[in-house]
């Protein structure tokens, strides 16, 4: 299947001039959305830019996540596209985090719920335990004094293979599963929220794990 070629629309009415991205001949794309005037080709069509495969480098664990109780499913399809990305081996989804039969993940994961393996569990603490139980180590994505840098952990990495660990958008990670992680690590903040959207933090903490280490 041919990739989908694009084109940058401008309106020719002046006043508005709104310009914006359609796909090559489209013809919802000849008036413009704002004002519905005529638009006018700007650039010539083009393909997205796409990024060549990257092996992670030697030494780079072998990462899996469990999402406890993530409420917003924008947030999981865009965690199913991270955890494609960086190759991950499996997503845990615990409580209500929603799973790859709702349309709107679907919709935000763009085909990566189809090649991340997945498991649905009613109780994320029974599954850490089991995950525990079974050599997995857990490093929970949280906040709090107990808390180290990524950027430091990154550089001792256990021989474990490791089970990130990310909790609600507004309660965060499950005190009880908390209690029984090896690590509890956060992104480097400086600004004045000290937290970031669940699924950026995800991404960071999942690309520093494979690509980020140093020997």
């Amino acid at each position: 299947m041919p990739a989908p070629r694009f084109e940058i629309r401008e309106c020719t009415r002046p006043e508005c001039a709104f310009r914006f991205p359609a796909l090559e001949s489209e013809p919802k794309a000849e008036h413009c959305p704002i004002c519905k005037a005529s638009t006018r080709q700007a650039e010539a069509p083009y393909e997205n830019g796409k990024v060549p495969e990257t092996i992670a480098p030697d030494g780079s664990p072998w990462v899996e996540a469990l999402l406890d109780n993530i409420r917003s499913t924008f947030n999981v399809g865009a965690m199913f596209r991270t955890a494609d990305g960086a190759g991950l081996r499996r997503l845990h989804l615990c409580g209500i985090t929603p799973t790859p039969e709702h349309p709107k993940l679907v919709k935000t994961a763009l085909g990566a719920e189809t090649q991340v393996p997945w498991e649905s569990h009613p109780n994320g603490l029974q599954v850490a335990q089991a995950l525990k139980a079974s050599g997995y180590e857990l490093w929970a994505l949280e906040g709090g004094e107990n808390a180290i840098p990524l950027t430091t952990a990154v550089r001792q990495l256990p021989p474990a293979p490791i089970v990130l660990v990310a909790g609600n958008e507004v309660a965060g990670v499950d005190p009880g599963i908390l209690r029984i992680c090896d690590r509890v690590v956060s992104i480097p903040m400086q600004g004045y929220k000290r937290s970031l959207n669940v699924a950026i933090a995800f991404g960071i903490a999942v690309y520093l794990l494979r690509f980020g280490h140093t020997d």
